[in-house]
């Protein structure tokens, strides 16, 4: 019939639940989606959308830093999971940035996150919402890797607890308190987060996130990143075949030359290579905001192709496109632009290394 959607025509991402005017309690639409950088850029969530109960760890390049994750009999947390921290993380942010005194634990309405998140409002959503509460805080992390300038070796959850505050008579949670693991807490109060596009909450598949999470934390405002696939299976934490996480990978990628459904950044797969770009629109925007991410003065830092090799001998192991990200977003924090841009960045690089060591990944 003239007017029906065809299956070419239907977009790959989820609908949006909710209107902008739902949004009309706690600031929500003012608290930028933000994610902490260490969990964008190592597996920390699960892409299995079934109980996973299988422990991984995974070991850096230099062999010395490492991610362990335990599961709980319910599983490991997944990348959805992941929602209730970005939107504790987002929070905690607006309210710094506020200049409100901030605390480990939240208190919020369970309808706020749901919204905020484009989860469903029915009982399906705060069913799913305690559910991953539950992998939140029944996952176990142990790892060396710094968050905020703080190693932390021990083994720790997500998030330490939660508590439903209030039901409904039918049994429905209203209000939630959080109580956020000291990793996660540290990585905020060293500023180590990354704004979020608000249609990542949309993207249907747990690997479409997961792949625009290590965009976001690897190639930033950066003209491209690449990854080999053998290396982008073991950062995304998929545990499939080789041959079928490259189909699903060239399928993300020509769904997106199709719909155009992944935010900020595109991705094209050739020769086992992904290379990631960002989106023009995505630099449109971030160049008419300068304070956040890396961008200064209404423009991207420019750096020469010799200061990157040079800065590959100030600070070995350590991925070069992740500090020039870093040092982005610290040079627009400041007042003015450095004058010299490429003594600049070789200077943070080598204070960098000093702080930090050989913890590269």
């Amino acid at each position: 019939m003239v007017g029906d959607i065809t299956k070419q025509d239907r977009t790959p991402l989820l609908p949006l639940r909710h209107a902008q005017g739902d949004f009309f309690v706690c600031d929500i639409f003012d608290a930028a989606p933000k994610g902490d950088m260490a969990s964008m850029a190592h597996p920390i969530f699960t892409l299995s959308t079934k109980p996973d109960i299988k422990k991984r760890r995974y070991v850096a390049t230099d062999r010395k830093s490492y991610v362990e994750v335990r599961p709980n009999m319910i599983g490991l947390a997944t990348v959805h999971d992941r929602d209730v921290l970005i939107y504790c993380i987002s929070q905690v942010m607006a309210a710094l940035n506020d200049g409100q005194q901030v605390h480990r634990t939240l208190r919020f309405k369970a309808y706020d996150l749901l919204v905020a998140t484009n989860r469903p409002t029915a009982g399906t959503g705060y069913t799913g919402l305690k559910a991953a509460l539950e992998r939140l805080q029944g996952t176990q992390i142990e790892t060396n890797i710094t968050t905020g300038g703080v190693e932390q070796i021990d083994g720790f959850s997500l998030i330490d607890r939660y508590r439903i505050v209030r039901e409904t008579r039918d049994g429905r949670m209203l209000d939630l308190e959080v109580t956020l693991s000291d990793w996660v807490f540290n990585a905020i109060a060293g500023d180590d987060v990354l704004t979020l596009n608000r249609r990542y909450f949309q993207l249907r598949k747990p690997l479409e996130r997961r792949l625009y999470e290590l965009a976001r934390k690897q190639c930033g405002t950066q003209p491209e990143w690449k990854c080999g696939l053998d290396k982008l299976k073991a950062r995304t934490g998929s545990t499939s075949s080789d041959k079928e996480f490259r189909r699903l990978v060239r399928a993300i990628c020509k769904a997106d030359e199709e719909h155009n459904h992944m935010p900020d950044y595109s991705f094209r797969l050739d020769a086992d290579i992904l290379t990631v770009t960002p989106k023009p629109e995505f630099l449109e925007n971030y160049t008419a905001k300068p304070e956040q991410d890396g961008l200064t003065g209404g423009y991207v830092l420019p750096l020469s192709q010799d200061t990157l090799e040079r800065a590959k001998e100030l600070a070995p192991t350590w991925d070069i496109r992740v500090l020039a990200g870093e040092w982005r977003t610290y040079a627009a924090k400041q007042k003015e632009p450095p004058k010299n841009p490429d003594a600049a960045f070789l200077g943070f690089c080598k204070s960098w290394f000093k702080k930090r060591g050989r913890n590269g990944w």
